[in-house]
């Protein structure tokens, strides 16, 4: 999966989340289409439409309740500019969507409206229900859902269309991975782990420190490293034999590829290392030379997606995904399962699997938590402009790729490293065109 069908099905599925917020919001700040309704005030006129002053209210809690968390105190006069400012740029992405000339045709509508009732448990008539009883009328809800589908449509568009990558850049992006893949060879080192608990006084360290130097002169001895390694170690290798699995050295702490420096495949360090963790007993079980230039590893991973929202910080939703974590490492669910019944993206259906992809084709955030992971490993929560994710990778390998598969994988890769200043770029110009007027109102 290309990270263009990535972000597309992300934001496709978005709108699933939205009606399940919506419950939990006053119903005059439901949706994207402001509606002053009797007895509220108008707070700003932006373009062809209105920011009304409950709705400013709201997201003055919201902001109050997210700067308490990250242990802030901010001036109620500052909530409200940020708040102001904030629905501002939310109007100006939408009516300029509005005027693009983009359209959303009623059965892509139709499909989005019944996938969110679906993914709610529920059917047409009672999402009509849930809707009128949450104060929202059912043909604003559609508008709305239309206008976030436009927005996203445009953004998508207008931010590609800005980022321009010449052919010296991807010369010079090949060149540094050529240069970083010499200096970055795989290794696969098995470890026995003897922890040291933190705080530990200096007999208990001297007893582990026995225990590791013991471990060593079995080995020497001649015992097989794996079988006193599921006797001692103490980490989650243990079960492989203390096996960490072939991985690039830049991917590995800088301990134990310094303390495997210089050994040959098979080798054994001679002495302990200490780190903070304890002491360690390594054996470089192998070396491989660094990747062709025209050899890339991929990677089949899988995800859980939850979509960040006003309603849903991302801090919640780091919360539901380390929650999922601790019910699949537990074997009470199955990664699978969870996926397909909370991910918000198109990858629900497949459970959550991504497919086979090269480098340059996730979100960088997304990448650099996935290519640190073991096979079946599990992340913690990733935020990326997504949402927040949990991933884990099922298998990796390495393929050959010819000169124009290797371009393109960089111009997809530069793509990325340019889109989130582009976008600030683009969101920046259309807020300096808009037509903004600001309305005296009371708090």
């Amino acid at each position: 999966m290309t990270d263009r069908s990535f972000r597309f099905l992300a934001s496709a599925a978005a709108f699933c989340a939205a009606f399940a917020a919506m419950s939990s919001l006053p119903a005059q700040a439901q949706g994207s289409t402001s509606t002053v309704r009797p007895g509220d005030q108008i707070a700003a006129v932006v373009n062809s439409d209105v920011v009304a002053a409950s709705e400013v209210l709201g997201r003055i809690a919201q902001l109050r309740e997210e700067s308490r968390r990250r242990g802030e105190v901010l001036e109620l006069e500052e909530l409200r500019k940020q708040a102001l400012e904030a629905l501002i740029v939310d109007r100006v992405l939408i009516t300029n969507a509005r005027e693009s000339g983009a359209k959303v045709d009623e059965p892509e509508l139709d499909r989005v409206v019944a996938n969110i009732a679906a993914q709610n448990k529920l059917t047409m008539e009672q999402l009509r229900e849930r809707l009128k009883a949450d104060g929202m009328d059912y043909r604003r809800f559609r508008d709305n859902m239309r206008d976030q589908m436009l927005m996203e449509r445009v953004r998508e568009s207008e931010v590609q269309k800005r980022i321009k990558i010449s052919d010296a850049e991807i010369d010079k992006y090949l060149l540094d991975q050529l240069e970083k893949a010499n200096k970055n060879p795989q290794l696969n080192i098995g470890q026995v782990l003897i922890s040291v608990p933190e705080g530990a006084g200096e007999s208990v360290v001297a007893e582990r420190q026995a225990r590791a130097e013991g471990a060593l002169a079995r080995i020497k001895a001649g015992e097989d490293f794996a079988k006193v390694a599921k006797e001692l170690s103490e980490d989650s290798f243990r079960e492989k034999g203390g096996e960490i699995g072939l991985r690039l050295a830049e991917r590995l702490p800088d301990l134990l590829v310094d303390g495997v420096k210089g050994l040959k495949s098979g080798e054994l360090r001679p002495t302990v290392l200490r780190s903070p963790s304890g002491f360690h007993v390594l054996k470089l079980i192998e070396r491989q030379a660094p990747l062709a230039i025209n050899q890339v590893t991929q990677t089949r991973s899988r995800h859980v997606l939850l979509r960040t929202s006003p309603q849903l910080t991302a801090e919640v939703a780091a919360q539901r995904l380390m929650e999922f974590k601790r019910q699949i490492e537990s074997g009470k669910a199955k990664f699978e399962d969870i996926a397909r019944d909370n991910s918000e993206d198109g990858s629900a259906s497949a459970g959550g699997d991504l497919g086979w992809v090269g480098p340059g084709n996730f979100v960088p955030e997304f990448e650099e938590a996935m290519n640190a992971l073991p096979l079946q490993g599990m992340s913690g929560a990733v935020q990326s402009r997504f949402g927040v994710h949990l991933i884990q990778v099922l298998e990796r390998r390495v393929v050959e790729v010819d000169v124009k598969q290797q371009r393109e994988q960089a111009r997809s890769a530069l793509r990325e490293q340019k889109y989130e200043e582009a976008y600030q770029d683009w969101v920046k110009d259309l807020r300096a065109k808009a037509f903004v007027e600001m309305r005296e109102w009371n708090l």
